[in-house]
């Protein structure tokens, strides 16, 4: 019989945003080191791939003010998985570290030292920044353009893995970003350097993820579009010398779990209504409108006039500042329009057209049904597995762990144990070869 396609799991720990239901009584810290190593205990307990950590360079603003409705203080990540390797013993830890504003010596180190003290587990998801509003944080200050920040992720990348190919030897290292000579301190790790993940779904991102990452975060949560993403960035690879599997393709995915398809889908609706609160829901209309929208009702209509747009104010100047969602608003007027239309149709307010929009769950309900739709995607080549993100923390990974795991392995399409003590070979990925064997 063949072998069943097998299922690639991540855990995101959420970071502090609208995704966490506060209000529930589960709930736990966000800063405190119990909560990160309940988290990575129970995605190594469910055999997960790797544990996932973002990275915020600037506190969010809204209005001119920090935006207090989801973000405060987190430590930083590298430290987290840092600590994280010392109570684990095979779960794979991956953090943002972000290309724009830091300089590759110092992240090829921070990274190669994660990497050989937890024996080979370490990933970089390499990202970059898109706002001048970040770069106010940094000495150099300012914005790449999206071609010139590729550039610079795509040369500090190669940097990078030419620094952890020196194997603790010289470097002599010129290129049109950088400029570095000297002694990098780090030894190879077991998996010879950290896994490297991506984010991102433009034409330079897909490029990008195709030229350089082991696995690619993205967006699309529906089947179709899943199938499509995963020809398109797949079909990218052979140009670059690479083959399907040398590409894990792993989309964002939130559940919901019941009794009952009834009970599930009830559940969802509670969380989905926790997760956007009156005040968010204005909050993620300012993003649209661009201004001040405290005076509207969040239970009454969507607003009937058209939002601020750049050509109103000085480019870049948003109402919400630091958020990437305003990035996905493009046209604002047309997507008011959208949302005017929806909430007219369907008769619903602001505040559910905003759930409508932005609180969907990927799965949604009983065990069996969410371990079929996974294993459904992946089979179908929708992707490759999923970076799960609960809506509690830390213990909202538990009840997938514990109900839906098991389902998975009984179908003969995940994991009864590491087959590998790395990272790389847990996520199936070839060894990886000195550049001067390349």
């Amino acid at each position: 019989m063949t072998q069943k396609k097998q299922i690639h799991l991540a855990a995101h720990f959420p970071g502090v945003n609208n995704t966490t239901v506060w209000s529930d009584p589960a709930s736990g810290s966000h800063i405190e080191f119990e909560s990160f190593r309940h988290f990575a205990q129970s995605a190594e307990r469910g055999l997960f791939d790797f544990l996932f950590l973002a990275e915020g360079l600037r506190l969010r603003e809204q209005g001119g003010k920090i935006y207090d409705l989801d973000v405060m203080g987190r430590p930083d990540n590298l430290s987290i998985l840092q600590a994280m390797a010392a109570v684990t013993q095979h779960v794979g830890l991956a953090g943002t570290v972000n290309s724009t504003f830091n300089e590759p010596l110092d992240v090829a180190r921070k990274l190669a030292t994660l990497d050989y003290l937890s024996g080979g587990r370490a990933a970089w998801n390499v990202v970059t920044s898109w706002d001048e509003f970040t770069g106010e944080n940094f000495r150099r200050g300012g914005y790449l353009p999206k071609e010139k920040r590729y550039l610079r992720a795509k040369e500090m990348l190669d940097v990078a893995k030419q620094l952890w190919d020196t194997d603790g030897g010289d470097f002599d290292i010129h290129t049109d970003q950088f400029d570095i000579t000297g002694r990098f301190p780090i030894p190879r790790s077991p998996q010879g350097h950290p896994v490297i993940i991506q984010a991102g779904d433009s034409e330079e991102g897909r490029e990008f993820a195709a030229s350089s990452a082991d696995a690619i975060f993205t967006r699309h949560g529906e089947k179709q579009a899943g199938i499509e993403f995963y020809v398109d960035v797949k079909g990218r690879l052979a140009k670059f010398g690479r083959r399907e599997e040398d590409l894990k393709i792993l989309p964002a995915a939130t559940f919901v779990l019941g009794d009952t398809e009834d009970e599930a889908a009830e559940n969802a609706r509670e969380v989905q209504y926790q997760q956007v609160s009156p005040a968010t829901a204005i909050a993620f209309a300012e993003q649209v409108w661009n201004r001040d929208l405290s005076d509207v009702d969040p239970d009454g209509p969507v607003p009937s006039f058209d939002p601020v747009t750049e050509n109103d104010v000085d480019s870049g100047q948003h109402f919400s500042r630091g958020r990437a969602s305003v990035r996905q608003y493009r046209d604002p007027v047309a997507t008011a329009q959208e949302w005017r239309e929806l909430g007219e149709a369907k008769g619903w307010s602001l505040r559910e057209v905003v759930i409508a929009k932005n609180g969907r769950h990927t799965f949604v309900g009983t065990p069996q049904r969410v371990a079929d739709t996974i294993d459904d995607f992946v089979q179908s080549n929708a992707s490759d597995g999923f970076v799960l993100v609960p809506h509690i923390t830390p213990g909202g990974m538990d009840p997938f762990v514990d109900q839906v795991v098991p389902l998975l392995q009984e179908k003969g399409s995940f994991r009864t144990s590491y087959e590998g003590t790395t990272l790389r070979e847990n996520l199936g990925l070839a060894p990886v070869r000195a550049l001067s064997q390349s």
